[in-house]
């Protein structure tokens, strides 16, 4: 009887009701007998099953795995100088270069990817690598879930941590220097350079403004308050208290901060005041890219033009909202694209270039195809031998057939001899008090992988155009503040007074 407690608590609540109802000299001892068996029950209910022994190792790994997800969530900001130590500078060619590192990715299992295969699931979203390499990256444990070794076929359970150790070779960037515009306790304000990206993405670490302000010159954990796309230079303000950068992000979300950049166009860019308020969608946000569609956002951008120079206009832009790659893709629908934007200046928007929204008749599904052959095929990342390289860039690549020793002494060979120009540049402004050595490439830091498929391909530099866009953010005006940089020599600045223009 005593088995099924919860019949028995029914069978007594019901007796209670009667005896309540009939004999009120019995009620108080029929509570007291409920709240015993109360007791009783919770004395017989079914214990649980018996937990399996998880053995010291096992409770070892599941606290680091915890504990190291943890520590993804925590990082921002605040990079470890064990991070920043992971590798080192070299400079060749008016480039900044990274000597190759190991580094290990980490990610959670999206939704879209439970239940698939590991392997499918790297082939398909990470096309860094091939197919080939992750499965060897499985087969010998470099490739793991929640730490551990998995089969080729394992497939994928929500909340799995996928852990990849790779080599990494990152992207060479412009060596022209970072300067300092403005500095104080709470605030850092930049002129960035076309080329480096503002933060870690992609192929891109140690290359970034972040990391070369916190290796180069000592500003570390700095608050990413607004972005600049990686071609685009000009000006960037990062936060150096978290208070100050909380107060300027909402400046900047509540459109409470005048923007004001620099373009050089192809054609002559019409007179007067033109104002686009096309909508802009984002055609693909793993790739960026974007298109005026009447599916996208509100946008809206203001131009003039203040000088032409040849066949091209420089013209001031003034965007107005703050939508992804929004004066590039304004100026494309108005037929005006940058005279050199490697994307929005491209027949892969039909052989109007996107002007007037026209694609070519093209789908969303052809243009994110033809645009990912295209984003494949950006700066540096090269095309194994006999292929071609999209979007006019020169950059090609040859198979090294020899053994890694000889190539390492031939590249080491080669990069002995470091230009005047990089001998002259000083990276750091006095603002900091670091100054960046220039340092040539040498042998001793360098590292090879046997199974690093980039170790076995050699890489041919990218040329200026490849690292430069004509578009420059000038000036940003808030509440209370107001900044503005040195402008870039394709912007005529000899022959154009900037001071006279908002007059």
């Amino acid at each position: 009887m005593f088995g099924r407690p919860q019949i028995l608590m029914k069978f007594f609540r019901q007796l209670k009701t009667i005896i309540h109802s009939a004999n009120y000299y019995y009620y108080d001892r029929w509570v007291h007998a409920l709240t015993v068996l109360s007791t009783i029950q919770k004395d017989l209910s079914p214990l649980p099953k018996k937990r399996n022994t998880i053995s010291t190792d096992e409770l070892f790994d599941a606290k680091r795995v915890k504990l190291d997800t943890k520590s993804l969530k925590t990082k921002r900001p605040g990079l470890t100088d064990e991070k920043y130590d992971e590798t080192s500078y070299y400079f060749e060619n008016g480039l900044r270069k990274v000597y190759p590192y190991f580094f290990t990715f980490t990610t959670f299992t999206k939704g879209r990817w439970v239940g698939e295969k590991i392997l499918d699931v790297f082939a398909r979203e990470f096309r860094a690598h091939p197919a080939e390499e992750y499965k060897r990256s499985i087969e010998t444990g470099k490739l793991t879930v929640n730490y551990e070794k998995v089969p080729v076929d394992y497939r994928l359970k929500h909340n799995d941590l996928l852990a990849n150790i790779v080599h990494r070779h990152e992207v060479p960037v412009s060596l022209q220097s970072i300067t300092i515009v403005h500095m104080d306790e709470d605030i850092v304000v930049v002129n960035k350079p076309a080329s480096i990206p503002v933060h870690p993405c992609g192929r891109y670490r140690h290359n970034t403004v972040v990391f070369i302000l916190a290796k180069s010159h000592n500003l570390k954990n700095l608050r990413t308050i607004h972005r600049l796309d990686r071609l685009t230079s000009g000006l960037l303000i990062f936060g150096r208290t978290s208070k100050k950068a909380r107060e300027l992000e909402q400046q900047i979300r509540n459109r409470q901060v005048q923007k004001e950049y620099v373009c050089r166009v192809e054609g002559r860019f019409p007179d007067g005041i033109i104002e686009c308020n096309e909508p802009i969608q984002v055609v693909s946000y793993k790739i960026g890219v974007c298109r005026v569609s009447p599916n996208g956002k509100d946008c809206r951008t203001t131009f003039r033009r203040i000088s032409e120079v040849g066949d091209c206009s420089i013209v001031l832009c003034k965007p107005l909202t703050g939508r992804m790659h929004q004066i590039r893709v304004h100026l494309q629908y108005l037929g005006y694209p940058i005279v050199n934007d490697p994307l929005y200046n491209h027949e892969v928007f039909g052989p109007s270039k996107g002007r007037g929204g026209d694609i070519g008749g093209k789908s969303d599904e052809q243009l994110i195809n033809n645009l990912i052959k295209i984003h494949n095929a950006e700066n540096w990342l090269g095309v194994e031998e006999g292929g071609d390289v999209l979007m006019g860039n020169p950059l090609k690549c040859e198979i090294k057939t020899s053994v890694p020793n000889e190539d390492l002494i031939e590249i080491g060979a080669q990069n002995s001899k470091i230009t005047s120009m990089v001998a002259s540049i000083t990276e750091a402004p006095p603002q900091t008090g670091h100054e960046e050595p220039i340092d040539p490439f040498d042998l001793n830091k360098t590292t090879y992988d046997p199974h690093c498929h980039e170790c076995k391909v050699n890489y041919r530099d990218p040329n200026a155009k490849d690292l430069l866009m004509y578009l420059h953010a000038w000036k940003y005006k808030g509440v209370d503040w107001e900044y503005r940089t040195e402008l870039p020599d394709w912007a005529c600045k000899e022959l154009i007074d900037y001071d006279t223009i908002d007059q």
